[in-house]
Order: C-alpha cells, then sequence, then structure tokens
C-alpha cells in the first residue's frame, strides 16, 4: 500500500482542481466488499458518506458497474452521483428518473433468458449450488463459496461454450460467468458518455476486474485525444483479480479497504 505521501502526490492533479476533474468508480470489489450471494453486497456507510462528499466536491461522480444502473444507485445509496449499468449499456445521470439504455442491448434480453432458464432446467447446476442473477440484459452464473468450486467451474465452461454456440456473449469474472445479448459494450463506453455531457480535464478510473480494463483505456485513449490533461488508473489489487489490473494502473491498492483511504484523500482535509 502506498504511503499518505505518494497517494497525496499521484492524486494531487484531481485535488487540486476537482471542479474540473471526474471520478469513475467501479462498485463490486472496489467500493463494496465481494460476497458469496451478489444480493447481499453492501457499500459500508462511511464510503457512502465519502462518496456524497465527493459528489459534491467534484465536476461529476460516476459508479460504473456490471449491475442496473438503479440496482448500483440503490447499493451505493447516493443519489447525487452519475450511475453507468451494464457495464456501459445503461446511463443513469444525477437528476434524471429512469437510465438511459442502449436500445439493441434491451432487444437481445429475451433470448439470453430463455437460454439461461434451459440451461437451469437440468438438476446439475442446482446440485452443484450453482446461482443465477438475473440482471436484465445480463444473466449471471456464480460459483463463489459452493462446496465443490473446481466442479462448478467446469460445468459452467461448457455453459460458457453453448452460450457462444448460441450467438450469445460471454464474460468472465472473479467466480463468475457472464452471459450478455451479442452487442458490443464496455466500460470505457461509460466513460466516453459520462464525460460529452461533463467535460473535465483530469479523470481517475479505479476498478478491481477485467471489465474496469476498459475504462482505463478509455481514460488512456481520451488523453490521446487531447480531451483530458491528467488520468489516473486505481487498480484494486487481490488474489483473484486478473494480473492486468496491476500491471496497467498507475496506482495499486489493496482490496476494499485500501481504496477507502484513497477516498479519502480525494474527499479532502475536512474528512480524516
Amino acid at each position: 500500500m502506498p504511503s499518505a505521501t505518494e497517494l497525496s502526490t499521484v492524486l494531487q492533479p484531481l485535488t487540486g482542481a476537482p471542479e474540473r476533474a471526474a471520478i469513475f468508480l467501479d462498485v463490486d470489489g472496489t467500493l463494496a466488499p465481494i460476497v458469496e450471494q451478489a444480493d447481499r453486497a453492501r457499500v459500508p456507510e462511511n464510503t457512502a458518506r465519502l462518496l456524497g462528499t465527493l459528489g459534491r466536491r467534484f465536476a461529476i461522480v460516476a459508479c460504473v458497474s456490471g449491475r442496473s444502473a438503479s440496482e448500483a444507485r440503490r447499493l451505493v445509496g447516493v443519489g447525487s452521483l452519475a450511475y453507468g449499468g451494464y457495464h456501459g449499456a445503461e446511463l443513469l445521470m444525477p437528476g434524471t428518473p429512469r437510465p438511459w439504455q442502449l436500445p439493441a442491448f434491451e432487444q437481445g434480453a429475451d433470448r439470453v433468458r430463455r437460454f439461461a432458464s434451459k440451461q437451469d432446467e437440468g438438476s446439475d447446476l442446482r446440485l452443484l449450488r450453482v446461482r443465477l442473477e438475473d440482471k436484465g440484459p445480463i444473466v449471471a452464473f456464480h460459483w463463489r463459496g459452493v462446496p465443490d468450486e473446481k466442479a462448478a467451474q467446469a460445468r459452467i465452461e461448457e455453459v460458457a461454450r453453448a452460450a457462444e454456440d448460441s450467438g450469445l456473449w460471454t464474460h468472465w469474472g472473479r467466480k463468475v460467468l457472464e452471459v450478455r445479448p451479442a452487442v458490443e459494450i464496455d466500460k470505457g463506453q461509460a466513460v466516453r458518455r459520462v464525460l460529452d455531457e461533463r467535460p473535465v480535464r483530469a479523470a481517475l478510473f479505479a476498478g478491481d476486474d477485467r471489465t474496469d480494463l476498459d475504462g482505463f483505456a478509455a481514460l488512456e485513449e481520451l488523453r490521446e485525444e487531447g480531451r483530458l490533461e491528467t488520468t489516473v488508473r486505481v487498480g484494486i489489487v487481490s488474489a483473484e483479480g486478473p494480473p492486468e489490473i496491476a500491471e496497467q494502473a498507475d496506482l495499486c491498492v489493496d482490496g476494499v479497504a485500501g481504496f477507502a483511504e484513497v477516498l479519502t484523500l480525494l474527499a479532502g482535509p475536512a474528512n480524516p
């Protein structure tokens, strides 16, 4: 974990002019600890308070999640932030009652649901205690904490091949497989859509998993295009996370607790 002095130095381009800076944050594994059952995830109360402070201090703060935008807002519990849902297919800006959604993504939802229902008809997934999470246009297959994780993962690999053979797209996360419509989405798209509405000169993206690498890439592309002067990529590292997170990050911290220290520094001296 970097020292407070090192953290302050890296973050200074953002904290020095917060009115010209944007903060982009993954949710699960970055703000909320990873748990066995996704519906039991919670953002710690102190973290939520810090996010409220950041929302008042910076030009824009956006939480970008694989969950729906509305579910991400419920989980975080701070209404003044922007929320990108479904890895970039949705965007809910502050003060907006309903999220914008990529039309083609919603149109593919029925195929995903039919596929997941067919997979769930057999008894083997249930015997293995694999949990299905209906995320609207995305269905997630979770095997964290099941009695035989190795057997469950082997079965989920079969599910992934079947999904791809059916013309659906798959994405692997930390002990989870997502099955999605065949539509190009990524968290970098959410970053771009937010900055189209709220232009800034500096931006930070923090994340812990493969989908967050797209957010990292978007910041670098925007800097090369001249739309951003300064970018900071924060990797939340763990034994389960992909090595690319640490390799591509400008700053690495240990887990959700480590990232809470970054939030404290971003929030300013009144938030020790």
